[in-house]
C-alpha cells in the first residue's frame, strides 16, 4: 500500500482547512499513531496538539499500515517518548537552541516550549505551510522558526544560519525517522556538519539495523515491511550494527543507545515482557561532542 499523499483523498482537509494532497501520507501516518497515546490508559505522554492535523483520511490510511505490520504503532509511540524525555533532560541542562530534522508534523515546539529557546524546523514548504495554518486556525502560535528546504541537497548549516541560528549555543536536534532512507555516507557527513560547525550539541536519531536492509533478520514481518516501503518508492538503504564504532569514527561520544524492545521493557511497565517491538532491530541513540 503506498503511503503517499495520493493515499489521502484531495477532497478531506484535516482542521485548519488546508488540502492535505501535496503533503507525504507517511507525517500523516506517524501523527496518527502518536495521537492514539492521549488515549491509552496510562499513556507515556500527552500529545493535545496532534489532532489538528488529522481527520478520517488519515486515521484509514494509518490503520491499513497497521494491519500491515502492528508493531509499527508501538514503535512510533516508544521513540516519541524517547525523544520527549531527552528533550527535556537537554532543556534541563541548558540547551538554548532545538532543531528538529525532517520535521513533519512534530509538535515539541508548543507542548516543548521553554523561555529563552529557540526551535527550528526543516521540512518541505507543503508540510510546514499545512501545520502553520492548521496551528493559526485553533489560535495556536508556533514559536519554532519554519525553515523550507531540503537539509541535504541545500547546506544544512547554511539553512539554519539564514534564520537565526547560533552555531555557538548549546543545541539539542532531533532526527526521527530520517537515516534510514538516506545513503549511508549521506548520513555520515550530515553527523559530520553538525560536529564540524557546533561548539556543543546533543543529536539524538533512531535506526535500523543491517539484517533490516539486506532482509536477513527472519523476521517475516519486517521483510515485509521493508519491501513495502521500497514498492511505494521510499526503500530502507542504511542500517547501522554499531553505533560506538559509527561514534569513534566521527569523533563522537555515546550518551545512549537503547533497542527498541529496551525502551519497550522501560516504559511498558504494565506491558508483556515478550513483545519485541523489533526486538534489537530497531533502537534511538544519542551522540555528544566530546
Amino acid at each position: 500500500m503506498s503511503l503517499t499523499s495520493d493515499s489521502l483523498p484531495q477532497r478531506d482537509r484535516p482542521a485548519g482547512g488546508r488540502p492535505i494532497r501535496s503533503v507525504t501520507g507517511t507525517a500523516f501516518v506517524v501523527a496518527e499513531f502518536r495521537a492514539e497515546e492521549n488515549y491509552a490508559p496510562h499513556p507515556l505522554y500527552r500529545d493535545p496538539i496532534v489532532h489538528l492535523f488529522l481527520d478520517e483520511a488519515s486515521r484509514q490510511v494509518a490503520a491499513r499500515v497497521a494491519a500491515g505490520f502492528p508493531p509499527m504503532r508501538e514503535m512510533v509511540k516508544i521513540r516519541t517518548k524517547y525523544f520527549d524525555d531527552m528533550l527535556e533532560r537537554q532543556l534541563f541542562g541548558g540547551c538554548r537552541q532545538v532543531v528538529v530534522l525532517g520535521a513533519g508534523l512534530d509538535t515539541r515546539a508548543v507542548r516543548k516550549s521553554a523561555p529563552g529557546v529557540t526551535y527550528f524546523e526543516i521540512d518541505d514548504k507543503a508540510t510546514l505551510s499545512l501545520k502553520e495554518g492548521c496551528l493559526e486556525a485553533r489560535g495556536i502560535r508556533s514559536k519554532a522558526r519554519f525553515i523550507a528546504g531540503n537539509y541535504v541537497t541545500d547546506g544544512l548549516i547554511g539553512l539554519l544560519s539564514r534564520h537565526g541560528f547560533d552555531p555557538d549555543l548549546p543545541t539539542y536536534i532531533i532526527w526521527e525517522g530520517n537515516t534510514m532512507y538516506l545513503p549511508l555516507e549521506t548520513d555520515k557527513a550530515i553527523i559530520a556538519e553538525l560536529r564540524d560547525n557546533l561548539r556543543d550539541f546533543r543529536f539524538s536519531f533512531d535506526y535500523l539495523a543491517k539484517a533490516v536492509i539486506t532482509k536477513t533478520t527472519g523476521e517475516i514481518g519486517l521483510t515485509r515491511m521493508a519491501e513495502g516501503f521500497a514498492e511505494m518508492g521510499a526503500p530502507w538503504v542504511t542500517g547501522f550494527d554499531s553505533i560506538r564504532d559509527l561514534a569513534a569514527e566521527l569523533r563522537l561520544r555515546v550518551i545512549d543507545n537503547f533497542s527498541s524492545g529496551d525502551l519497550y521493557r522501560r516504559y511498558r511497565v504494565r506491558g508483556s515482557s515478550e513483545r519485541p517491538i523489533f526486538g534489537p532491530y530497531y533502537s534511538v541513540c544519542t551522540l555528544g561532542s566530546r
